[in-house]
Order: structure tokens, then sequence, then C-alpha cells
């Protein structure tokens, strides 16, 4: 790790009171990602994996359907602004290598590609620390985050931002994320159209969808007994009791995972979904959207709010970036 240790901190209070508003656990059937047909459906949390596709892209190639409208979330209580314009986010933090390949399409216009969105990402490593904020304790009993070894910049590991070609898809490389307590694993996005890329990050235009990506609970329990997850130990929140996670399937950001090599979870994983948005929208995840777009819960880490001093600044957009 460098750049020194990021303070937790950087969300006013009522940041803060928006993001962990209600933390009641919501009960929900859960996502279940189908692996041999490649469909994702809601209902028992399994993922199957060998085609690349989700349930609602498929119906949306055979029948001419198109998938819902995806509800905006809360962006959580460990977002920052200013992150890189990049496909690489790792920054060579260690864990599970993870390929997402995302699809961003107008869900009130037939599901038409999107090009030119700008997706961003954000999630925790393998010990559940956040860049930014490295001293917010992840729950359970984890290494320091400057324990990891890596080279990575505290105020900039895993966070980026991609722009949609022409079919609407971005492409990422990072880690399977950890866990804290009390979320299941996920991902932090949020989908920006309008604007441009400048100075090394993504500037100007608005946020139509603020969302979390999810993931299997057999795949994610399987990987968090492999090194370097398996020395974060304590009660893993599985899908059906996670405050974010609703059960609805791709829709509800359930991801399609196919492994990199069948029986050897080491060696990594691909995760597919369809976004489907209004670019008309505008939802900062915040709090309550316009358009009737709820903030949600952000799920309160265990310790409370992040607390400390706000980082001096935002992530350097100079700092090298892959395209």
């Amino acid at each position: 790790m460098t750049g020194g240790t990021a303070a937790a901190g950087g969300l006013a209070l009522a940041g803060y009171q928006a993001a962990f508003a209600d933390t009641g656990t919501t009960t929900a059937d859960t996502g279940t990602t189908t692996a041999d047909t490649g469909t994702t459906t809601a209902g028992t949390g399994r993922t199957t994996t060998d085609t690349a596709t989700t349930a609602t892209s498929t119906a949306s190639e055979s029948s001419g359907a198109c998938m819902t409208l995806m509800s905006s979330v809360t962006e959580g209580p460990y977002y920052l602004d200013g992150a890189l314009v990049r496909k690489d986010i790792t920054e060579g933090k260690s864990g599970v290598p993870l390929t997402l390949r995302l699809t961003v399409v107008d869900a009130t216009d037939g599901c038409t590609p999107v090009p030119g969105a700008a997706v961003e990402i954000w999630h925790c490593d393998a010990w559940g620390y956040y860049s930014g904020y490295t001293t917010a304790n992840p729950g359970g009993s984890a290494p320091a985050e400057s324990e990891d070894g890596s080279t990575a910049d505290d105020n900039t590991y895993l966070r980026g931002y991609q722009i949609a070609n022409a079919n609407g898809v971005v492409k990422f490389e990072t880690i399977f994320p950890g866990w804290y307590t009390p979320r299941t694993c996920h991902i932090h996005l949020k989908v920006h159209t309008g604007g441009q890329k400048e100075d090394g990050t993504y500037e100007g235009g608005k946020v139509n969808y603020t969302g979390q990506l999810f993931f299997d609970d057999g795949i994610a329990e399987e990987i968090f007994t492999l090194e370097p997850y398996s020395r974060h130990s304590g009660s893993y929140t599985t899908l059906d009791n996670d405050m974010v996670y609703d059960g609805g399937g791709a829709s509800s950001g359930l991801l399609t995972l196919k492994p990199v090599k069948k029986a050897d979870p080491s060696k990594g994983y691909k995760g597919f979904l369809t976004l489907g948005i209004d670019p008309d929208a505008e939802n900062t995840g915040a709090g309550s959207g316009s358009g009737g777009e709820g903030g949600g819960e952000g799920g309160t880490p265990p310790s409370g709010a992040p607390t400390g001093t706000p980082p001096s600044d935002a992530p350097s957009a100079s700092a090298s970036a892959s395209s």
C-alpha cells in the first residue's frame, strides 16, 4: 500500500444519515444464477456457469422483450469522487481475478444500447477494506489493510470508470471482492451519461443509476476459503439476509458468473449483467432520487459510520491509468 493511510471519512453527517437510514434486514428470495443455461432468475441463490448471458438479456434476444428498469439503491458510505478511467482497477491488490462485462441499455426504449455511458465501480479488497477508508473496521477478525504487501494507492485502488462502446458494453479487470459486516459480498456502481473523459477521470453529465452487483452465495463462500480471503474470519451475511439485495435476480444486480477454469475457483471468474436504465432519470444514490427511485440502505459498518478526518483530496486523476 502506498499514498499514506487515508482516514475514514469524507461524507457529511447528512450523507451518513441517508446511507445508514433504517438498517433493518430485508428478507428476500435469494437470486439464482443458472449455470448451464446462462440465465439469471430469482429464487435459490445458486449459480452455474456455462454461457455468459443473463435471463433478462436472453429474453431480449429471444422474444424481443425488454428487461425491467432497474431501481437505484444507496451509494453507501464509501463513495469517492475522481475515480480514474481505466479497465484494470486492481493496482496489485491480491485476490481471485474477476472480469466484469456489463452492458448498458435504455430500458425505456426497447433495450437499445447506450453508447458513451460511463460505468463507475468501486468495491472493497479481499479483507473488506475500501480505498480512501482503510482504517474503517470491516468486522470480524482481519489483518490491517497495511499488511497486504501490495503497492496499491490507498486512495484509488479498486475504483474506476469505463466508457461504453457502440454496443453499450464496458469491461473491467478486478478481483472478487471480500466482505464487511453486516453486508453480503457486493460491488457498487453508478451509470453516468452526458459527461466526458477529462484529466484521466469522468466529468459532467448526470448519474442515471446507482446500484450494486451481487454474487451467488455458494461461489462467494468457496472463494472466501482461499488466500487471502481466509485471513478475514467472522459471520458472513448471505444474500437472503442482506439489507440491500431484494431477491430480484438480475434486475436487482445478481451477476451471472462463469469460471475461468472449472473446479478451480482460484483461477477466477467472469461476471456478466445487463443494466437497464432510464437515460432521462437522475439518481446519485445519496438519498431519494428523482423519478420515484429511493435511496435504500447502505449497510452500517460494524463500528458505525466511518469516522476520522476526511481524505485531504480526491483520488489523483494524474495517476497512471489503463484504457
